[in-house]
């Protein structure tokens, strides 16, 4: 088979670009992860690479699943031995291999987005300070910012209170990670950084290994991941970066654009393909998007194009409502099913934010249409699901404080609130973490004098920890499917599930789990129940979405990213949402929306929708939007217009016209003004403008924020 017989003249000439250091910008729809599979292919078939001496990134796990099989047809039983996955488990890998040297356990956990607000929850209680106060949420979203930008809790600035709590918190929370032997996510990538750095003898036994580098993705890095690849990719530079600037949307979980952009300078030598030939969109749509993304200035320009047929121009739909919007959009979809056009499963609503598919959702469910919300509860976020996830980390390692927290009293044992205070309080007396004072009740009754326990809470406390060391022991000889049934059979978890409410559905999905777990059934013990435990932590929501799907699809479009479909609709096409009212007055945020919406256009095969509402609700009130600024980017010989369903009376014309009657009764207010309001007390106007039969006033008051207010409706006078 020849590697190169299916590329077009860009895509080959990324596959044969192997020395040195390679940028590849790879425009939507253009066969990107054909080049990159093809180019290691070419690698090991061609230029006779060891495959144990390449490395390949993918973004996600699916992408890493799909590289493998389409590898596996290409060079058949050389993928074994290729590193290929995302950087969390790359880094994982490297850590449980060689993480000693810094002091990490091999047998470290993983903590999930849950078990880090578990944990900060912890560490708020320990510094007697209270969680309504410093949100556990907001108070992660800053860690995890400090440590994606390799800041620890010494190099946070404590100019204001809230800095020096979160600087406390920080320390606090990496001290409890250490004691729980758990590593967060970010801290997998850090760790890896900081492994290689203070141990330059395992670095270049990692850099003599990897003659070649390969990430994809490149724009989504952040500063901690491109440290990482420059690390590795030190002695033979031969480094390979794929992605595109104008789909970076991640910042919010700190990806920087700027490792993208900056390649070049970091990199002087590199060699930079272009893969502007786009497979998947027609000429249209790709008009379109290139028209919108052309108004960002930090990106690097391509010139989209396709031998696909001209097609039809994206359609801008106007209605009144969000539950118009909602009806549109369904009965759009049923009109195309009936005409024999597409599938349901064939289309997929885009969304700004979560909150829109509240309406969406109702619609669908109205009208009896089948859909898959991917921005639902994951799979491994429910209950039952996370329950015997912790016991078998438990398992793995019984110091896991947050795994022990959680199932200590799953199933009821008689151990309340009141009891694991005590317990807590007592295991730090002695020295110990919690799992060790278990271990010390287990041991001795003697041990529990000067506790506050009742004798049955000892008893129970004690069976506990009898009970865990002997998953322990078993852990040693059964493989992770006994594994898992003693656990779920010991415990009476079934029992325990089946007797709730929606029992049946939970226990379904501890058998879908267990489905999970036979894909380790092979490895030899305790390695399995480790890879296992290491597989659950790292997937994503997109990664549990179907390669095929039978029903529509509701996503947001931060999630949609690298999916495609024949008809896309994108909901909330105004100003407010797309872009987001939060990024309107920021340069660079609103470069990333564009980029977002540029990102939704481009996930078209054939028909694209663009939706708006007239007046939508916005955080508790009624507002009018203007259409979003990004349609305007399009020119008008670019789209077509639908017509509104129901709603015939309203039009944003009204600007242009002459006063209405009820305007001037109203008073008068322009930015700067001073204004105060019965509720929100004093503010300043920030924007005032008329819509049509009214105006809107945006008034940012003290301590409270932000408000818009239809002037018909609001008490607001000058103060």
């Amino acid at each position: 088979m020849d590697i190169l017989a299916e590329l077009n003249p860009a895509q080959k000439a990324a596959v044969e670009a192997i020395n040195g250091p390679v940028l590849i910008l790879a425009g939507p729809g253009s066969g990107k992860t054909r080049v990159i599979t093809h180019r290691v292919a070419y690698l090991i078939r061609v230029v006779g690479v060891n495959p144990r001496r390449i490395m390949a990134v993918t973004f996600t796990n699916k992408a890493a699943r799909e590289m493998e099989e389409r590898l596996d047809k290409l060079v058949s039983a050389s993928v074994k031995d290729l590193t290929l996955g995302t950087f969390h488990a790359i880094c994982a890998r490297i850590l449980r291999q060689d993480g000693k040297a810094i002091s990490i356990d091999k047998k470290f956990v993983i903590y999930d987005d849950d078990d880090q607000i578990s944990l900060i929850k912890r560490s708020l209680n320990d510094l007697a300070l209270d969680p309504k106060q410093f949100a556990p949420r907001a108070l992660q979203s800053v860690i995890s910012s400090a440590k994606s930008q390799m800041l620890g809790p010494a190099d946070l600035p404590g100019k204001s209170y809230f800095e020096e709590v979160t600087r406390r918190v920080y320390e606090r929370y990496q001290r409890l990670l250490t004691d729980s032997n758990a590593l967060d996510f970010d801290d997998l990538l850090l760790k890896a950084v900081e492994l290689f750095k203070k141990n330059p003898e395992i670095l270049a036994r990692y850099q003599n290994r990897y003659l070649h580098i390969q990430v994809d993705e490149f724009q989504d890095t952040n500063l901690v991941q491109y440290e990482l690849v420059k690390l590795l990719a030190g002695k033979y530079r031969n480094i390979c970066v794929v992605g595109d600037p104008d789909q970076s949307i991640y910042s919010w979980r700190s990806a920087d654009i700027r490792n993208i952009l900056n390649f070049e300078k970091d990199f002087p030598d590199a060699k930079v393909v272009l893969l502007e030939q786009n497979y998947r969109s027609t000429q249209l749509i790709l008009d379109a998007a290139t028209h919108v993304i052309s108004a960002n200035k930090q990106r690097k320009p391509k010139d989209l194009w396709t031998e696909n047929e001209k097609g039809v121009p994206p359609c801008v739909i106007e209605t009144y409502s969000e539950e118009d919007e909602a009806r549109y959009v369904v009965e759009e979809i049923d009109n195309l099913m009936r005409g024999g056009e597409v599938k349901s499963g064939d289309c997929a609503v885009m969304f700004r934010t979560n909150a829109q598919s509240r309406a969406l959702e109702e619609a669908f469910i109205r009208y009896g249409m089948p859909y898959k919300l991917v921005a639902g509860t994951r799979f491994y976020e429910r209950r039952e699901v996370k329950d015997v996830i912790a016991y078998l980390r438990l398992i793995q390692n019984p110091n896991d404080t947050v795994s022990l927290m959680r199932v200590i009293n799953v199933p009821q044992r008689g151990v309340g609130e009141r009891s694991l205070d005590e317990l807590t309080r007592w295991s730090r007396e002695q020295g110990v973490n919690e799992y060790q004072a278990l271990k010390l009740l287990a041991d001795s009754s003697e041990t529990s004098a000067g506790l506050s326990f009742s004798a049955r809470t000892v008893k129970a406390l004690a069976g506990f920890a009898v009970m865990l060391e002997k998953f322990i022991e078993k852990s040693r000889e059964l493989d992770m499917v006994a594994l898992f049934d003693l656990v779920v059979e010991k415990t009476g978890y079934k029992q325990y599930v089946t007797g709730l409410v929606d029992g049946e559905e939970r226990w379904e999905n501890i058998l879908e789990l267990r489905g999970v777990a036979q894909d380790y059934k092979d490895l030899k013990q305790g390695e399995g129940l480790t890879a296992f435990l290491e597989g659950v932590a790292l997937v994503s929501d997109v990664d549990d979405l179907p390669d095929k799907q039978e029903t529509v699809t509701l996503i947001t479009l931060h999630q949609a990213k690298g999916l495609e479909f024949p008809v896309v609709f994108i909901v909330g096409m105004e100003d407010g949402i797309i872009p987001h009212y939060k990024s309107i007055d920021d340069p660079a945020q609103l470069e990333e929306e564009r980029r977002l919406c540029y990102v939704g256009i481009t996930r078209a095969k054939k028909k694209v929708y663009l939706v708006r509402a007239f007046r939508r609700h916005l955080m508790g009130s009624s507002t009018v939007n203007k259409p979003s600024r990004f349609l305007l980017d399009i020119p008008s010989h670019l789209l077509t217009r639908g017509e509104a369903k129901d709603e015939t009376a309203w039009t944003t014309a009204g600007v242009e016209e002459k006063e209405p009657e009820l305007l001037k009764d109203l008073p008068k207010f322009k930015a700067g003004d001073h204004v105060k309001h019965d509720q929100f007390g004093e503010g300043v106007v920030v924007n005032y403008r008329r819509v049509k039969h009214d105006a809107e006033v945006v008034v940012a008051f003290d301590g409270v924020g932000v408000k818009r207010f239809l002037l018909s409706f609001a008490k607001i006078e000058k103060a």
